[in-house]
């Protein structure tokens, strides 16, 4: 690999760049001598960009873009590398990835060290140590399909952690937890506690005291009751996850699940002026009559806005909670030999009506659907309200979109639906997905790329931070090769080209946000959001992509991270 550990900038006036270089509108910079990936069809690469203040002025040959950039500009010598447009979280949880900077890591390898429970119990251990004034001690990340006691840490677990303050272990999903017997009893629950809708409160064999694993909505009781930090902790750790995700070339961030006061907060943090990547909410809808607390819109205010609205439907695949409309390929041990998964609205009319609201007063949705049955009830109340209301610009989300059946492929692209594949997951659960989810031949169809590029479907792929890191680089990795853990090409026909990968997070991903006309490509009167890598994606052999480095991210013509 050429790894490029600086950028060589030539003054033609007196421009000098720091760490971070803001300029002014006055200030023209010429980016020339690299590979530059407009992600415009049918003028995919020019030799020279001019970027003025916030605005890409210029694109095109490097004589045209000098002239355009008037008898005072700046030149930067790329020296080799490729400039891309900045990537776009087509989906992500902004304000739990900043959360869990605070939580200890029990995550597995490559994310954490986590191993075995006994490693859980460790990492928890040490961060009460640390913080031995905390109300509660909260763990982000455990995976049971990669731990050597293939399943969840239960409530003898965690009280052998402490039975004096609240321990809970949240899954890698976000859609499971452990807690131990405070945490249970803070909220609670104990053996007369009935399942939630949407949830389940695990039991110990033959009995029906909890064993401290609960499932979707019932994890909610024990998490909703938790202690928010104090405002100024808050926003400090906003910006450790704004780095966090620009150190990987992310100029847009999405908050895809956020509460109202998780809006609020973000709000106030842009008022502040704390936020210098764009952040766009979307608010969780959890029932019919749920209020908005800051009204939609596609502009931002002080880089923060809310896009619109988000449904979850079901759960996680590798968690096997996601509804599935055939069983699971290895059912999990409390659970019969039909078990599907389960709704998370038990209640079609209540997803109709949620929809029918989104749909019928223009307000984006993104819906969460794992499973292909969760799928079918997102498709259903889309064509009602369709049918009701007449067709429209919606583009709503298809958050995940993992099995989608060849059929549903139609319907989606019917129905004009964006589906957002969570296709990293061949690489991080391909393995646990082919042995124990779903089976081979189900397994093969996870992220159905090539099926939805084959319809001319506009889709979109994501990282779903904080559920796996956002390396975006790993990201197209994963949609190119489609390689699991242990080296086997999972659904070798759904892999796409890198170029197609990177449209993924870029262009499309603007789509999908309203966002096309100012960000996604290379183009003048856009606003200057660009990435710098050490190699072009689309020259590197495929499986060389994830160790391309991130050596620059540019917001809005300002450095927000430089490798060093």
């Amino acid at each position: 690999m050429r790894l490029i550990n600086s950028l060589f900038i030539t003054s033609v006036v007196f421009l000098t760049f720091g760490a971070a270089h803001a300029q002014d509108a006055s200030q023209s910079t010429v980016y020339v001598n690299g590979d530059i990936l407009t992600m415009v069809d049918g003028a995919p690469v020019a030799e020279a960009v001019l970027v003025r203040g916030d605005r890409i002025a210029a694109v095109g040959r490097r004589q045209d873009v000098e002239a355009a950039a008037g008898s005072q500009f700046g030149i930067v010598d790329l020296h080799g590398a490729t400039m891309v447009p900045g990537f776009i979280d087509a989906h992500g949880h902004f304000s739990l990835t900043a959360n869990t900077l605070a939580f200890a890591n029990t995550a597995s390898p490559p994310a954490g060290r986590a191993r075995t429970i006994a490693d859980v119990q460790s990492e928890l251990r040490r961060h009460l140590a640390r913080n031995k004034a905390a109300p509660v001690i909260v763990g982000w990340g455990h995976d049971d399909s990669l731990l050597s006691e293939g399943r969840h840490p239960t409530k003898a677990d965690l009280d052998a952690v402490s039975t004096e303050v609240p321990v809970a272990a949240v899954h890698v999903s976000a859609h499971l937890a452990s807690c131990n017997s405070k945490c249970l009893e803070m909220a609670g629950i104990t053996a007369e506690t009935a399942d939630p809708d949407g949830g389940v409160i695990r039991r110990i064999k033959g009995t029906q005291e909890p064993n401290g694993v609960l499932e979707e909505r019932a994890m909610y009781m024990v998490l909703s009751l938790f202690p928010q930090a104090p405002e100024e902790v808050t926003l400090g750790l906003f910006e450790r996850a704004q780095r966090y995700y620009a150190r990987n070339g992310v100029t847009t961030v999405q908050d895809g699940a956020a509460s109202a006061a998780e809006i609020e907060m973000l709000k106030r943090a842009g008022d502040a002026g704390r936020l210098w990547l764009d952040v766009t909410a979307y608010q969780l809808l959890t029932a019919p009559g749920d209020e908005i607390a800051v009204a939609p819109s596609r502009d931002y205010q002080n880089h923060m806005r809310v896009g619109g609205v988000k449904l979850v439907l079901d759960g996680s695949p590798q968690g096997k909670t996601a509804w599935l409309t055939k069983p699971y390929y290895k059912v999990p041990a409390q659970e019969s030999d039909a078990y599907r998964g389960y709704p998370i609205f038990k209640n079609d009319v209540d997803v109709q009506t949620l929809v029918n609201y989104a749909y019928s007063n223009e307000i984006q949705l993104l819906a969460h659907a794992n499973g292909d049955a969760a799928a079918d009830q997102l498709i259903q109340a889309l064509a009602n309200a369709e049918r009701q209301h007449g067709a429209r610009d919606h583009r709503t989300v298809m958050v995940h979109a993992q099995t989608l059946r060849r059929d549903q492929v139609e319907d989606v692209a019917d129905l004009d639906i964006i589906p957002s594949f969570f296709v990293a997951h061949t690489f991080y659960w391909g393995d646990w997905h082919r042995e124990s989810v779903l089976g081979v031949e189900r397994a093969y169809r996870i992220s159905p790329l090539r099926s939805a590029q084959e319809r001319n479907i506009i889709f979109t792929t994501h990282t779903d931070t904080p559920v796996v890191p956002p390396r975006f680089l790993h990201l197209l990795w994963t949609a190119v090769n489609r390689v699991t853990r242990s080296d086997v090409v999972l659904g070798g026909a759904q892999r796409i080209s890198p170029y197609d990968a990177l449209k993924s997070i870029t262009i499309n991903a603007a789509y999908q946000n309203f966002e096309e006309d100012r960000k996604g490509s290379i183009e003048a009167g856009k606003v200057a959001d660009l990435v710098l890598l050490s190699d072009n994606p689309l020259k590197v052999d495929p499986m060389a992509i994830k160790d391309i480095k991130v050596l620059q991210t540019i917001k809005g013509g300002q450095t927000v991270y430089r490798r060093n």
